[in-house]
């Protein structure tokens, strides 16, 4: 599914990724419960039927299920009842729209029942119906990870960090969900708000102590973490992004910060490092502990002015890595390493290792997880993922102009004479402002610049390229800049000539898709895979590749 716009979620096309979300045992809970949580009239005996589970998608549907049929980008769920019927859908919800589709075309054996604006109450109704986050009921402790850049990596960390502290760990996001049983891939940054209810109740009834969970703006937007409550959310960053939904930076700001109120959080961390973060901090409507990593990459202290409660301090390279100190203003101080290059990542950690302590973890046991374990040395699946040494050849998910930078600037070595190759384009259908800008950034911070392309989705894929090397050729004529700037399709060809160029000194940067494994292309989905494309290139070249080891998570 597309994050663009509000999903079509009962569209019959597709992947249904949902069966194994849901928990074995759901008390039921009568329909006339059900229209009395959300102010919905019961149509007449109707109140009796019992209700066992919830679904916007007829293909997800079970016997017992609350059919809630929305509209969506090109079909109304309404067109879908009868599936949802035959499946076992016991009740449907709908808006005006679907009442009038289902009077003019559907004889439905099920009530139904009427709501201005069904989305809204979807994640409410998921709560009632899974019993998901009970009072009293030892629910898993929830940590929520927002912000542009570092989402997945740093829900990785906590995850990493809280398994390392003993607990059995869940973890929802963009690479696959974790509930204490077999990966389940991930269609969307976060589920809707029908799975991430059932999943938290899953959780819990499998005995799980504590889960982590990416938060995307589109999340939040389209209702998706609705009644939910975390223990602690976390903010990385804000860069832009996204802006063909929001529209302006301020409205991508105010809809992160619905995250950080009292129905959706207990407790925060919010890392300062720019404006953003620092109006969040001071808007916050929640105790908000502060995290300064701004001098993460050594450029300088990460907390000039003092004013934050933990601080980023003595950042040096191990390895591809870095060690540093999280230093807390009364003088405490932790021993962190992470594996993963870049001083991004050395926020990263620093916001995992924050947010597990403003969850109730003493230091102590904190700093004899991280000294045995090294948690942070955990792989996460496209997003730095290192596939040869010599040459260095990264895959990585940056895809909007801060990411692609730091992602550039982590990779360059200090060795004279080696050179930067980068492979990148830009999604199609999303943010077009964003293409020129990394064109450019690209040509300042690479030596060789080659564009193609990323998943154009219905766009022109020549179009897209042509933006982006518009910024790139731009930057090189106006800066004088010593960059080869190339245009080379289709993507694994690109990935190919890169390998061609580079010798074993040099560094290759395959970014922008990261672990995906599909490149959508007019409705059509192709496989292709960054990293076996990389290793197929540089192995055919007679480059030594790592091994594929199964990433730990």
């Amino acid at each position: 599914m597309s994050e663009l716009t509000d999903p079509d979620a009962s569209a019959p096309s597709g992947h249904d990724s949902t069966q194994g979300f849901r928990p074995t045992a759901v008390a039921a809970v009568p329909l006339a419960a059900i229209g009395a949580a959300i102010g919905v009239a019961v149509p007449g005996a109707s109140g009796s039927v019992q209700v066992t589970g919830i679904s916007l998608n007829s293909r997800s549907v079970r016997p017992g299920d609350l059919y809630v049929a929305l509209p969506g980008a090109t079909r109304h769920g309404a067109d879908f009842v009868s599936q949802a019927v035959d499946a076992g859908a016991v009740a449907v919800l709908t808006d005006d729209a679907g009442a009038r589709l289902l009077a003019l075309g559907h004889d439905i054996a099920v009530p139904v029942l009427l709501a201005h604006e069904p989305r809204n109450v979807v994640g409410r109704l998921s709560a009632l119906i899974y019993q998901s986050r009970p009072d009293g009921a030892g629910a898993p402790a929830l940590f929520g990870v927002t912000g542009t850049n570092g989402k997945t990596t740093t829900t990785y960390f906590i995850n990493a960090l809280l398994r390392a502290l003993g607990k059995r760990t869940g973890l929802i996001g963009t690479i696959e969900i974790l509930a204490g049983g077999e990966p389940i891939p991930s269609l969307l940054t976060t589920p809707e708000s029908t799975d991430v209810h059932a999943l938290l109740a899953l959780m819990r009834e499998r005995g799980l102590d504590a889960a982590s969970m990416e938060v995307s703006s589109h999340a939040v937007s389209f209702h998706r973490v609705d009644a939910v409550v975390f223990d602690v959310a976390g903010f990385t960053n804000l860069t832009q992004d996204h802006l063909d939904l929001h529209g302006t930076m301020e409205e991508y700001f105010q809809t992160k910060a619905r995250l950080f109120t009292p129905e959706r959080a207990r407790a925060a961390v919010v890392t300062i490092d720019d404006d953003w973060g620092r109006k969040l901090a001071a808007t916050a409507e929640i105790p908000v502990t502060t995290l300064a990593t701004a001098g993460a990459d050594g450029a300088g202290p990460a907390d000039a002015d003092g004013t934050a409660d933990w601080t980023v301090a003595r950042t040096a390279p191990r390895g591809l890595g870095s060690d540093f100190v999280l230093r807390h203003r009364d003088g405490a101080e932790l021993r962190v390493h992470t594996g993963l290059p870049g001083g991004f990542n050395v926020a990263n950690a620093a916001l995992a290792t924050v947010m597990v302590l403003a969850g109730g973890h003493e230091p102590a046991a904190v700093q004899a997880a991280l000294d045995a374990a090294d948690p942070f040395t955990v792989a996460v699946p496209g997003r730095m993922q290192l596939v040869s040494t010599a040459p260095a050849a990264v895959v990585d998910f940056a895809h909007n102009p801060d990411a692609l930078a730091r992602a550039l600037e982590a990779v360059r070595s200090p060795e004279p004479g080696s050179k930067v190759i980068i492979v990148f384009g830009a999604t199609g259908q999303r943010d077009q402002g964003k293409r020129p800008a990394m064109g450019a950034i690209a040509a300042r911070l690479a030596d060789t610049v080659i564009v193609s392309d990323d998943d154009p989705h219905d766009e022109d894929a020549a179009a897209i390229r042509a933006d982006v090397l518009t910024g790139a050729l731009a930057a090189k004529d106006d800066e004088g800049l010593d960059c080869t700037v190339l245009e080379v399709f289709p993507r694994d060809a690109a990935i190919l000539k890169a390998v061609e160029l580079a010798g074993a000194g040099d560094t290759i940067l395959v970014a922008g898709r990261g672990h995906e494994v599909w490149q959508e292309v007019k409705g059509v989905n192709l496989a292709l895979d960054d990293r076996v494309e990389l290793r197929n290139a540089l192995t055919a070249r007679g480059f030594t590749v790592l091994e594929d080891h199964r990433i730990e998570s």
